[in-house]
């Protein structure tokens, strides 16, 4: 399935990519970021503020932060500013690069238990799968950000995992 070491490169690529996301969004104006560009979390700003929460949220149930205080509904508001924002970014990319490369092949053993922001049931679902949820939600969402900063005039760079570089 995974191991340690894929959680390391995926956390570097998370790094990577929302660095340069984020360095193309801050060539834009906050009208820009906030405008509504017709994707589920609405703008930029919405779609970069809820992959934060649920980064946010996914790491709390695995212990290493706080759980956001804000619901579901209400994380593409999560930071209002954008510079508030991008330090809680790049702090929350840190406490997942600790998280992986501290990460153990016992870590990605047993079932995760936890409470479902949704509707409070209580779920269930294997280590490693939820780890791997992790990773491909920044995926996903950082999909739909690119592709917002390309259609707002901003020039995102490769998404490619084989040009990783190194020293990311």
């Amino acid at each position: 399935m995974i191991t340690p070491d894929w959680m390391r490169v995926m956390a570097r690529y998370n790094r990577w990519q929302n660095a340069g996301l984020m360095a193309a969004a801050g060539t834009l104006t906050e009208e820009a970021r906030q405008a509504d560009r017709g994707a589920w979390f609405g703008s930029i700003s919405g779609t970069f503020n809820h992959l934060l929460w649920g980064d946010l949220t996914w790491l709390s149930r695995f212990g290493r932060n706080d759980r956001p205080e804000v619901a579901l509904k209400d994380s593409p508001r999560l930071f209002p500013d954008w510079e508030g924002f991008r330090a809680a970014r790049m702090a929350q990319d840190a406490v997942i690069a600790v998280w992986a490369e501290a990460a153990t092949p016992a870590d990605l053993e047993g079932d995760l238990v936890w409470t479902s922001v949704g509707d409070g049931a209580e779920l269930r679902r294997p280590r490693a799968i939820c780890i791997m949820q992790i990773f491909n939600h920044q995926t996903h969402h950082r999909g739909q950000i690119h592709a917002m900063l390309t259609a707002a005039g901003a020039r995102p760079g490769t998404t490619d995992l084989p040009f990783l570089p190194d020293d990311a």
